[in-house]
């Protein structure tokens, strides 16, 4: 009987270390086995399947809608891609703000049955509990500040945040206050880069950026804007490697054609 030795993949001891050497953290999103396998053959740290699936996979407005069974389903094909790069799972909307035992148990299920190697959650010390509860029940936790897509109903929109003086001092609490609780990383999202670079500093954990400047220890972005596959997202902070939806658009175009045509498939591609 043939047994199936999982490679190893990064750990959170090894980004903290990644921390403390000033090596940068690359982490992006993903929600599928295909894509999932081209990121880590191609040396990604870190591999979030974020809530942010419920708009790129699902076509939704807002984050909110996605569940934590989706979730699970998504996360299973990255995690069967994922030789190298550790895997984050999003806690979506409603699986850990009705109360601590809830929370704890979804964080469970999540890693039990989709295979990830950790979780995320937005918010700071009012979700301070059940990240501790987590952390003590083994969970690894990545925090996240900031902006947070699942608050986006109370903020009113994907503004900047921690532009005030209370609101920044709050943030930079929050960050200390994760930290302490066990988070092995934070994730801070649309902040001035000033305040990303004193909480990268004041947290022993490593911080990744997203519209968060060039001080924090990491970045991450959703990867289909950073491939140019998402044309209408075009925040300041994000920066496209490619613009793979105008190749799409070719190659499905010159498709048509040959079938239409009745070029394709031709002697040689038929059997």
């Amino acid at each position: 009987m043939s047994v199936h030795v999982q490679n190893s993949r990064l750990t959170t001891a090894k980004l903290r270390q990644m921390k403390v050497n000033g090596e940068k953290i690359a982490m992006l999103t993903s929600y599928d086995f295909t894509l999932a396998s081209l990121l880590d053959e191609a040396g990604i740290d870190m591999l979030l399947v974020g809530d942010s699936a419920s708009n790129v996979v699902c076509g939704n407005q807002y984050t909110l809608p996605i569940t934590v069974d989706e979730m699970i389903f998504l996360t299973k094909g990255v995690v069967r891609a994922a030789q190298h790069a550790l895997v984050v799972c999003d806690m979506p909307f409603g699986s850990y703000q009705v109360s601590e035992e809830e929370a704890v148990r979804n964080a469970i299920k999540i890693l039990k049955e989709s295979g990830c190697d950790a979780v995320k959650l937005e918010g700071g010390e009012e979700i301070l509990p059940a990240i501790r509860h987590m952390v003590q029940s083994g969970v690894p936790v990545m925090g996240h500040l900031g902006l947070t897509p699942q608050s986006v109903n109370q903020f009113g929109g994907y503004g900047l945040r921690a532009k005030e003086e209370a609101e920044a001092a709050k943030l930079l609490h929050d960050a200390k206050l994760l930290d302490e609780a066990g988070c092995f990383s934070i994730v801070l999202e649309k902040i001035p880069a000033a305040l990303a670079e004193q909480v990268t500093k004041a947290v022993s954990c490593p911080v990744i950026g997203i519209g968060a400047g060039n001080g924090c220890d990491g970045q991450v972005l959703v990867l289909h804007d950073m491939l140019g596959l998402n044309q209408g997202f075009k925040p300041k902070f994000l920066r496209h490697f490619a613009n793979l939806a105008g190749e799409v658009k070719t190659a499905v175009n010159d498709y048509i054609t040959a079938v239409k045509e009745g070029t394709f498939p031709n002697t040689e591609e038929s059997y």
